[in-house]
This record gives C-alpha cells, sequence and structure tokens, in this order.
C-alpha cells in the first residue's frame, strides 16, 4: 500500500492562521484556501489531497486583512513615534546633559528607543506571518515602554505647569499605548513562552530600574545637592582727604561658592546704609558689586572685590553704618545662559524706547536697568516639557529701597513686573535653579568710623 502523507490544518488563531501539519511536521501556516493550495503544491501534494481539518472545514478562514493590516500599522506608527522621541531626549541627553547623571538619563532613553524599534519590526511580523515566536512579547514591551514614557513625561510637564505643543504628543502616546496595550493583553501576546511569568517580571523589574533612575536624575540629586553661596561685606580702615571734608569707606566684598553645585551670578547689589542705631535706614549709597554680570563660580572659587564709600564725616543724622549684599544666581546644572547675558543691559529709556514703557509697571520716579538672555534646560527633557525660556534680571533703584528681581518666561510674553511685589515670580524662577543669597550684615558706629578716620589723617 502506497504511503500517503497526512495533512492536518489546526484552528484559525486571533489573526485567522491555521497551522498546517505534514506527516506531524509543521508545513507552515496559511490564512487561506488559496495559500493552503500554494503550500500543498510546493510539498508535491494536490489539492484535493485528504485532509484532516481542526476547528473549522476549508469554508472557514476568519482572516480580516484590513483590520489586521490596520492595528498592525498603528502599533509600527506608534513604536516609530515613541522612538523618534527616545532619540531626540536621549541623544542630546547622552551627549550634551550638563550633568552626569543626566547624560545616564540619555543612554537609558537610547536603550529604550532600541527596544522601541525592536517593537515596531516584531509588530509586522506579529500581526503578518508570525514565524518569530516571542515577536508578541517584544511588542508588548515596545507598549508598556511607550506608555511610562508618555506618563513620566506628561506628569514632568504637568508638575512644571507649563504648555508647550508636546503636551499633545505625551496625550497621543498614553492613549495609543493603552489601546495597544488592551490589544496585546487580549490576544495573550506572550503565548508561546515558555515562562512567560518570568519574562513579565524581568521586563517590570527593567522598565521600574529605568524610571526610578530618571527620578533620581531629575528629582533627587537636585534636591540633595543645593546651592551653598555665601557673601559678606567687610568695612576697612575709613580715610579722610585733605581738607577733611569727605571720609572714604572702603567696603571689601567676599562670595564664596562653598558647596558642590556650580553656578551663574545672574546679578548683584550692595547697600550701604546709615542712620539711628535701631533702624539705620537712610541710604548711602547702592550698586553692582560683581560685574559683568553672568560669571561662572564654580564649588570652592571666590570672587573678591573692594568699593569705596565717600561719607560727609561732619555728618550728625548717623549713629551706624551698615552693608550687605544680596545676589541672585542659577544652578549651571539646571540651565545654560546665552553668552549675550553679561552685554546685554539695558537702561529705562531703550526698554521705553522698545515700546515697553509698562514693563515693569510703577511710579515714574522708578529708575532701572536689566539683563536678558535666552536660557535652555539642563536637559532636554526639560526643553521639550517646558519649552523655550528667557530669564530677565532687574535692578531696580526705588528711593531709598533699591532692589533686584528675576523672572523667567518664554520669549516675548511679557509678564508685568510690579515694583511693590518683587518677590511674585520668585517661586517660579526658583522652579529653574535661581537661588537669591541675602548676605550677613556688616555694622560699625560711625563715630568710630570718625576716630579712625581722623587718627589716620593727623598720623599722615
Amino acid at each position: 500500500m502506497e504511503n500517503v502523507p497526512s495533512v492536518d490544518v489546526g484552528p484559525p488563531d486571533d489573526l485567522g492562521l491555521r497551522k498546517v501539519h505534514i506527516d506531524g511536521k509543521p508545513a507552515g501556516k496559511v490564512r487561506s484556501c488559496k495559500e493552503l493550495q500554494r503550500l500543498l503544491r510546493r510539498a508535491g501534494l494536490p489539492f484535493d489531497h485528504a485532509i484532516h481539518w481542526l476547528g473549522g472545514d476549508s469554508t472557514v478562514w476568519p482572516d480580516r486583512r484590513w483590520r489586521r493590516r490596520a492595528f498592525g500599522a498603528l502599533v509600527v506608527a506608534g513604536c516609530l513615534l515613541t522612538t523618534a522621541v527616545l532619540v531626540k531626549i536621549g541623544f542630546k541627553d547622552a551627549s550634551s546633559a550638563l550633568t552626569y547623571f543626566g547624560r545616564i538619563a540619555g543612554i537609558t532613553f537610547l536603550a529604550a528607543a532600541v527596544v522601541e524599534l525592536a517593537a515596531a519590526a516584531a509588530a509586522i511580523d506579529h500581526w503578518g506571518r508570525r514565524q518569530v515566536r516571542f515577536s508578541g512579547v517584544v511588542v508588548l514591551c515596545g507598549a508598556v515602554g511607550a506608555f511610562l514614557v508618555g506618563l513620566v513625561l506628561l506628569l514632568v510637564q504637568i508638575d512644571g505647569g507649563v504648555y508647550t505643543p508636546y503636551l499633545w504628543l505625551w496625550i497621543v502616546l498614553l492613549i495609543w499605548s493603552s489601546w495597544a496595550l488592551w490589544v496585546l493583553v487580549r490576544a495573550r501576546a506572550w503565548k508561546g513562552l515558555l515562562h512567560p511569568r518570568s519574562i513579565a517580571v524581568g521586563v517590570v523589574v527593567s522598565f521600574l530600574l529605568a524610571v526610578a533612575n530618571l527620578g533620581y536624575t531629575l528629582i533627587y540629586l537636585p534636591s540633595v545637592t543645593s546651592p551653598v553661596i555665601l557673601s559678606r561685606a567687610e568695612f576697612r580702615k575709613p580715610t579722610l582727604n585733605e581738607a577733611g571734608t569727605k571720609m572714604f569707606l572702603p567696603v571689601h566684598l567676599t562670595t564664596k561658592n562653598s558647596g558642590q553645585v556650580p553656578v551663574y551670578v545672574l546679578g548683584t547689589i550692595l547697600w550701604v546704609r546709615g542712620g539711628p542705631e535701631a533702624a539705620p535706614r537712610n541710604l548711602i549709597r547702592a550698586r553692582e558689586f560683581i560685574a559683568p554680570p553672568g560669571q561662572l563660580l564654580s564649588p570652592g572659587e571666590e570672587i573678591t572685590r573692594d568699593e569705596v564709600v565717600v561719607i560727609n564725616p561732619q555728618r550728625t543724622d548717623l549713629e551706624t553704618v551698615t552693608a550687605q549684599t544680596e545676589l541672585y544666581a542659577v544652578r549651571k546644572d539646571k540651565m545654560t545662559i546665552s553668552p549675550d547675558y553679561e552685554r546685554s543691559m539695558e537702561y529705562r529709556e531703550g526698554i521705553e524706547a522698545q515700546g515697553k514703557e509698562n514693563d515693569p509697571q510703577g511710579p515714574q520716579d522708578v529708575n532701572y536697568f536689566r539683563y536678558q538672555a535666552d536660557i535652555t534646560s539642563s536637559s532636554e527633557i526639560g526643553n521639550v516639557t517646558r519649552g523655550e525660556r528667557r530669564v530677565t534680571f532687574w535692578w531696580v533703584r526705588k528711593g531709598q529701597w533699591p532692589y533686584l528681581y528675576v523672572d523667567v518666561a518664554p520669549p516675548g510674553r511679557r509678564r508685568a513686573f510690579d515694583p511693590a511685589d518683587p518677590g511674585a515670580a520668585r517661586s517660579a524662577a526658583q522652579a529653574y535653579g535661581v537661588v537669591v543669597v541675602r548676605g550677613s550684615r556688616a555694622a560699625v558706629p560711625f563715630a568710630e568710623l570718625q576716630e579712625r578716620a581722623r587718627s589716620g589723617h593727623s598720623t599722615g
């Protein structure tokens, strides 16, 4: 009796594929009678060969080709979109992030991009011939990764309270990945693996480690490494001119970065005041003491300056003379300032000539000047979730109380500046790494200064 090969056609799976076995050995998968006919022809068997049908006869071909292709195309497009996002952020941070841990985060994003790219390739097989047993698991990993990326970036943007067009991208990623996860879980995409639970645990742990690394880089490290800037003023020995009508009072100023975070000095002010011992509020001198601004102050670095204040030694309204400093600085690991910041000084007249006379607001007797430049975040994540930003430093002279003011806002947006409330935008500026440093106050009795100046004058 002639040996006749047996042909078994299995039940259709969720994509309409039916496995074909010839003599008990896998021969392929088909979705229609035409595909079965071609498979048998390649095996040297006629189509009218006796076939053992399982899970339906020759009329059961549930493949919905256009639906299947649409699903596959959507998953491939979502994976490629996620890959593009991860590559944009990862490549920029891995090559030029301002901190070591920022570069590690960039490398993590690039690694995730490789997973997403593999998921896009696996999706073609999973919604095609399913020749790779674990293609569904790879697509599942890609969908989980896209969901986490969209969720983390959306939360970062919501926390920053800033709208950028990227917001819609994070929402699209979340919606798409949620749909893809629903489709894959419903179809049990992990079928065919020997140890699906172990692999699932490994994937979850890997993504949790990546998220933990990102949180450690973006949240924990900046919070525990706060800048420590010390600033102080010291009075040195005063002298008199030959006529004894002017007292020259030297003030020695020291600013030191005693922490571990490098900073840029945005602007400074020195107040020298005099008056009654209980409240010396008469302004004698107010000016910048670190110029030009924008200088980098590295950990351990110190900047010293000397100022000379001229006082009438015959004044009778001064019991005490005080000196105090204040400065605004910004963390170098939080942002980069455009190099033209130090050359951007504009006075009130120039600002009014540009049609910005209401910025700042306030009485006409308020005089001011400002420095302004574009800034970029220390990481690409900050750039895409916060958008373009510009820092503006105001030095305002208002009667006896000159003060400093810093604002961080998108370019072109004119935020109202109210001299009556200089701290209104301080919290927003602090989110970008801006810190305020008030120096220790030096105080000396005016009578002591007079005596020291006259003793030196008589000796000379």
